[in-house]
């Protein structure tokens, strides 16, 4: 064996995999997690981490897209693995650990990588740099030999001959607005060019010392035609949202001033964000003042979560799914593992395990400091907000009311005190979530739809915009 499949080997032991949920995919996502603890492999939270990109399910055109975007950003080594199905995890993961080892496959990746053409970089509105207004790139002109070409008059220039193609009968008005078609930029030798404050351009200004642009030529009285108002189509229609990163536009804050608002998706590939939700935000600063809720592809509709086990997943099972995300989000990962033990606990059809798991996670939130001091104060339902919503009884409170209310429901399902409602019943609407988040700071917004305990399977017309 030699040291670059040694290599190999044990960096397969470390796989971080990069997992895409696909609405309706619930259930192969949880496998697909179990199956990655069993082998010591990690989630990665970022295409530059993985090694693996896991789709979980058949994704539509539009998450395709996203999916496509994502393997573009990995790194080599790199894997893709289709899981169509929970029990199509086990042989997705297997071949995925073999595709690893592939070290000639992995090279000739490298070497397609890097024989496509690159994007070209777009262009920096805020200089001129070496491009006119007009698109005409002038950095490669041959404007040498011109030091000792004298501009105060252009009456001894040579004005070219008719039918020469090269730039000198060429007339480009640069954005300064001075015409060049008359002047020949070839052989300018004796002729002054070190200057151009000496140059007569009719009735303009000349303005007072100091004025000059980054040419040398004093334009304090010229008028360049109101760049103020230059409309951008001139451009070539160059793309204002490079890579698909919305830019920031005007608005008008509470105050009447102008502000900036920048328009931010969150979702529908996001750790610990319900799958298919797209959450589009306007923000001033940090603060949402906007949102629009949309499911990516459409979603899907499903009448219950079924168990390769058991029938129908517990309710359980889903809240503590949903306790993972927000225990993680807030740093608590020794709680986060206890509420997918349970999880798990529950799914393989062992509710001993679960119940100890869950007593042990009540007993320790109830108590911990750090899940209070985190969760205080997010997203905070009056009783008015619940009627004017629609939210039912258990989103009253704030983020830490709401996920002791949860870990309460999870406790008295597993302990038979509650036989638990079905997945979809008291569901807080997809469409709210956009009223909800409005006037949240963002750093607080993916706790707050975490702390909402939402289900995973929204019906299309349940996902209303704001």
């Amino acid at each position: 064996m030699g040291l670059t499949e040694t290599l190999a080997r044990l960096a397969v032991r470390a796989t971080r995999i990069l997992v895409v949920e696909a609405p309706g995919q619930w259930q192969t996502r949880v496998e697909l997690e179990q199956q990655m603890l069993r082998l010591g492999w990690r989630p990665a939270w970022t295409p530059g981490d993985a090694d693996v990109l896991a789709v979980c399910g058949a994704p539509g055109p539009e998450l395709a897209q996203l999916v496509e975007r994502l393997w573009e950003q990995m790194p080599g080594p790199r894997v893709r693995a289709a899981v169509t199905s929970p029990t199509a995890v086990t042989p997705a993961l297997n071949d995925a650990a073999a595709l690893l080892l592939d070290t000639p496959a992995h090279r000739t990746d490298a070497q397609e990588r890097a024989q496509k053409p690159q994007i070209p970089a777009v262009m920096d509105h805020g200089g001129h740099g070496e491009m006119g207004h007009h698109g005409i790139d002038h950095s490669g002109m041959n404007h040498g030999g011109h030091d000792g070409m004298d501009h105060t008059s252009h009456g001894g220039m040579d004005q070219g001959q008719p039918g020469d193609e090269d730039h000198r009968t060429m007339k480009h008005e640069d954005h300064h607005g001075t015409d060049h078609s008359s002047m020949n930029h070839g052989g300018h030798d004796g002729m002054d060019h070190g200057s151009h404050r000496g140059m007569d351009h009719g009735d303009t200004d000349q303005g007072q010392p100091g004025d000059e642009d980054h040419h040398g030529m004093n334009h304090s009285g010229m008028n360049h035609g109101g760049h103020g108002e230059m409309d951008h189509s001139s451009h070539g229609g160059m793309d204002m949202a490079p890579e698909g990163i919305p830019l920031a536009q005007g608005g008008e804050d509470r105050d009447g001033l102008g502000v900036d608002v920048l328009h931010l998706p969150l979702g529908p590939v996001l750790p610990f964000w319900p799958a298919g939700l797209v959450l589009h935000c306007s923000l001033q600063g940090d603060v949402v003042v906007a949102a629009d809720a949309a499911v990516v592809d459409g979603g899907s509709h499903a009448d219950g979560i079924h168990s390769r086990h058991s029938g129908l997943v517990p309710a359980a099972a889903v809240r503590c799914d949903n306790l993972v995300a927000l225990l993680t989000l807030i740093g608590t990962q020794d709680l986060a593992a206890r509420a997918r033990s349970a999880r798990d606990a529950l799914l393989h059809g062992d509710p001993g395990g679960a119940r100890g798991a869950v007593e042990r996670l009540h007993r320790v939130v109830r108590r911990s400091i750090f899940v209070r001091w985190s969760l205080r104060g997010v997203l905070p339902l009056a009783p008015a907000d619940l009627e004017r919503h629609g939210l039912p009884d258990r989103c009253l409170g704030d983020a830490y009311d709401r996920v002791l209310s949860l870990v309460e429901r999870v406790r008295a399902e597993v302990n038979g005190a509650n036989p638990g409602a079905p997945v979809g019943a008291e569901r807080v609407p997809w469409g709210m979530v956009p009223h909800l988040v409005t006037g949240l700071e963002i750093g607080t917004v993916r706790l707050a739809v975490a702390s909402l305990d939402l289900d995973p399977f929204p019906a299309v017309h349940e996902v209303g915009h704001a």
